[in-house]
């Protein structure tokens, strides 16, 4: 049997201190039932005392998210009566509530932010777990700044409290201070009092990023004992951030024999969890960040291309499909080798090329790859349809394939309060359409106009725009997912023009819904 990790997600209260990530009462309830969907162990869904929105936040949270015996909800209170009670009335309404009080321990703490001696202190922490017992049977106490305390009195802390009636005790490294060697031998010692003062008590971490170690300090103190850990999606939170959950989580499950833990995170949710709380809370993810980055499983090397389509045990430690993506994606660049392209190419149908066809058809992919950055199947099959036409080539299989595709002659797009309008030129074959409309945005109203020619009933699901170069010639990258008939679809394109680079990005996608098809639309 393998030792089960509790999950406390601090996304709605830590997370949520992230400058200008401020979210309305039914964004996080939105966000809320998706970590319930992810199912965490628990949520601390803000700190009511900060706030009548706040407070209403939280108790919206507990009476419709923590509804059921699954799922514990709790939000953060400082070890005094006032907040102790803004707690207790917004968890009240959950099945299984629970307190959450941090007071710090650390010299710096003690003497410079409260003023007062140790011992004033401890009677203070004592007394506030005594109050919240109480008022419920669960209270969770967290010694702030604990990585950076005298051991001996944060023992005596937490000796106290515990017999005071804390629950759950919970160490946090609350500014990223600590390396993983030395914290996890911080927990090791901690957790072998602790379970010889009472065993039923859960010992928990809290890890910052401040010098990038928060996941590995999170990790080092469950191999030396931790029974649960407080992380955030993304690793969002104050400053650097905290310990991110995705990768907290995939970490424990890819080296299971390692660490010979489990959680009940349900990782097929994770891709999901990530993208609405980077969408709601306008904070976009590093694009190679692990886990949830949009190169996380992205390989546009040649060398590793080439590796992962012999073997994907090569380059692949975790599969896409782990995490709810579809699969790995192989980006065709100009980086890409000739195996990728191959492979691509295969895929499409065209299985029966020569060697020497291969090799002109492949340096027309160079060709294009260096202007365009990215090729995708389309492309492709412009690029064959272009050798064979080159060659005098007669084969019906691709011949008129390229008909099918939609080409962006010219835009023009007006924005203004009233009424942002757009109108596009497009080839499709030997066919120009031209649409004109208006919309809600300068980009609704390109996109409307888009749709009116193509007459897909495609469904936008993100839109995220970013700058990739610096300057009065920036570049802007536009990236975005669109649903046809069930099916997901990401395209990219770039151009100094963001409004065209989001045409082209459209465009692009529904190319790649022409391909999977394989029909004239």
């Amino acid at each position: 049997m393998t030792r089960k990790i509790w999950v406390f997600d601090t996304t709605l209260r830590d997370g949520e201190q992230v400058p200008g990530a401020k979210l309305n009462l039914y964004e996080k309830l939105e966000v809320a039932r998706q970590l319930k969907k992810l199912q965490v162990d628990i949520i601390e869904a803000g700190f009511p005392a900060s706030s009548i929105g706040d407070f209403n936040a939280v108790k919206e949270i507990a009476t419709n998210v923590g509804n059921t015996d699954d799922i514990i909800i709790t939000a953060l209170a400082r070890a005094v009566k006032a907040d102790i009670d803004s707690v207790y009335n917004s968890v009240k309404y959950a099945e299984k509530p629970l307190i959450h009080m941090v007071l710090g321990t650390s010299d710096i703490h003690v003497e410079k932010k409260f003023g007062k001696s140790k011992n004033q202190i401890l009677d203070i922490g004592v007394d506030a777990v005594k109050y919240a017992k109480t008022l419920l049977p669960d209270v969770q106490y967290s010694t702030e700044d604990a990585s950076r305390s005298d051991f001996e009195y944060l023992w005596t802390t937490i000796e106290a409290v515990v017999k005071a009636g804390a629950t759950i005790i919970n160490v946090p490294d609350t500014v990223g201070y600590a390396v993983p060697e030395e914290f996890g031998e911080l927990i090791f010692k901690l957790n072998d009092r602790l379970k010889n003062l009472n065993d039923q008590v859960l010992l928990s971490v809290h890890c910052h990023n401040d010098l990038g170690m928060a996941t590995s300090n999170t990790l080092a103190a469950i191999k030396n004992g931790a029974d649960k850990v407080e992380c955030t999606i993304n690793g969002i939170g104050e400053r650097a951030g905290n310990a991110a959950l995705e990768e907290v989580v995939m970490a424990l499950n890819t080296r299971q024999a390692f660490y010979n833990v489990h959680t009940n995170i349900n990782t097929k949710e994770i891709m999901n969890t990530s993208k609405l709380v980077s969408s709601l809370m306008g904070l976009d993810v590093q694009v190679n960040k692990a886990i949830t980055g949009d190169n996380a499983f992205a390989h546009s090397s040649g060398i590793h291309q080439d590796g992962l389509l012999k073997s994907r045990d090569a380059y692949e430690i975790i599969s896409p499909t782990e995490v709810g993506l579809s699969d790995m994606e192989l980006v065709l660049t100009a980086r890409s080798g000739r195996h990728a392209v191959k492979n691509a190419l295969g895929k499409l149908g065209f299985n029966q090329l020569t060697d020497p066809q291969f090799e002109d058809i492949f340096a027309g992919f160079l060709e294009l790859a260096d202007v365009k950055k990215e090729v995708y199947n389309h492309d492709l099959y412009v690029i064959v349809e272009n050798y064979y036409s080159k060659h005098d080539m007669n084969n019906q299989d691709i011949k008129y394939y390229s008909d099918n595709f939609y080409e962006l002659m010219d835009l023009q797009v007006i924005s203004n309060t009233i009424f942002p309008s757009a109108s596009v030129k497009i080839k499709k074959g030997n066919q120009i359409y031209k649409s004109s409309t208006v919309g809600s945005g300068p980009i609704d109203a390109l996109y409307s106009a888009i749709k009116e020619i193509i007459d897909l009933d495609i469904k936008l699901l993100e839109y995220k725009i970013s700058s990739v170069s610096r300057g009065k010639e920036a570049l802007g990258k536009v990236k975005l997912q669109v649903e046809y008939n069930g099916e997901k679809y990401i395209a990219k394109a770039t151009d100094t023009d963001v409004i065209k680079a989001s045409a082209l990005a459209y465009i692009n996608a529904v190319n790649s819904i022409v391909v999977e098809n394989l029909i004239p639309v």
